[in-house]
């Protein structure tokens, strides 16, 4: 079994738990809804990335620094009304897993890249209901465009070269496991 489908695996039920939770149907009620979530979603990845996009990941994934997603949050909460000043007074999320190896580092980003692929099946309903489009609010959303698909093999192919025993694979659900229930919090606030 491949590393990827061992995360996915591992990590089944706190996924399921999160989308669960996240009520999407809330958050594209309105702009403003929307905007709350995006608001949300950069507290956590403004605190989360920078322990992803430093150290041993770029030696497994070169291309990691294209995949961060604040300047998409950013460029999505300025198309949505937000000052540029605002990221300053903006919650960040107090408590994300630490990346304190290569392979926990793969299994936080398997939940960001993942995130990826959610965004795809989500950016039609921000589109009818709420009219925006990856030029005008829904950037984090459309994150990797037409190559969502591509970038997710690659993504899966560098984590099956980096965690290629028990260990490391276990590592990196843990970590996934860890980000799935960090970010259910920040969203959703305590479990249930």
């Amino acid at each position: 079994m491949s590393a990827i489908a061992e995360l996915r695996r591992a990590t089944w039920p706190s996924h399921q738990r999160l989308e669960k939770r996240i009520n999407f149907k809330a958050r594209l009620q309105s702009v403003g809804a929307y905007r709350a979530h995006v608001e949300r979603m950069w507290g956590f990845y403004v605190v989360i990335e920078p322990s992803l996009t430093s150290g041993d990941l770029r030696g497994w994934l070169p291309d990691c620094d294209v995949r961060r997603k604040v300047p998409l949050l950013e460029r999505d909460l300025a198309a949505l009304g937000a000052e540029p000043s605002s990221g300053a007074r903006l919650p960040r999320c107090g408590s994300v897993p630490a990346c304190d190896d290569i392979a926990s580092a793969f299994g936080c980003a398997y939940v960001l890249e993942g995130a990826t692929l959610g965004g795809r099946s989500l950016m039609p309903l921000v589109e009818a209901r709420l009219g925006l489009t990856a030029e005008s609010g829904a950037a984090f959303l459309a994150s990797y465009g037409d190559a969502v698909e591509a970038k997710w093999r690659a993504f899966g192919e560098a984590i099956d070269r980096c965690c290629s025993t028990d260990r490391q694979r276990m590592r990196a659900a843990e970590a996934a496991s860890a980000t799935f229930s960090a970010l259910e919090i920040w969203l959703c606030g305590d479990h249930p």
